[in-house]
């Protein structure tokens, strides 16, 4: 077991299974979030979502807008479970992603929610809108690789 480790069970990533599928991914950045205590706690328990979360750059700052941290079953203070959250990068990258999200059809998604060193971080994706040709080829994409692996599979066996 690796040093440092405590051996119990590991923090549980919150993913955005639809994101990759919905968005060509152009950019990905790390960034830490604001949170509550109580939200905290509730993210350890894996109960998040990301489904209809996106970010948004206002006035110098990237906000989360639409991810759902469920209220945790303890806390004291009830917070409101679909709010604003600010994400924490710097200077230079917050201008980076102004400026990316400036052209048409750009948008910021987040892809998943983890834990890095006892803190929250989540990857944030510049997105494309794919349109219906796009996911359809994804799909046989996605497919034809599936095929080839259980063919490969077939001659080791």
């Amino acid at each position: 077991m690796p040093s440092g480790s405590s051996g119990g069970a590991r923090t549980p990533t919150i993913n955005n299974r639809r994101a990759r599928y919905n968005y060509e991914i152009l950019d990905v950045y790390e960034c830490g979030v604001m949170l509550a205590g109580s939200e905290v706690k509730s993210l350890r328990e894996g109960r998040a979502s990301l489904q209809d979360a996106y970010a948004r750059v206002d006035g110098g700052e990237v906000w989360l807008h639409g991810m759902h941290i469920a209220p945790y079953a303890f806390a004291r203070a009830e917070l409101e479970p679909v709010r604003p959250r600010k994400l924490l990068l710097h200077r230079r990258e917050i201008d980076e992603l102004a400026r990316e999200t400036g052209e048409r059809g750009v948008t910021l998604i987040p892809l998943r929610v983890y834990f890095k060193d006892h803190r929250v971080k989540v990857e944030l994706g510049v997105a494309r809108g794919k349109r219906a040709y796009d996911k359809r080829q994804t799909i046989a994409e996605r497919d034809a690789r599936r095929q080839v692996e259980r063919a490969l599979k077939g001659q080791r066996d």
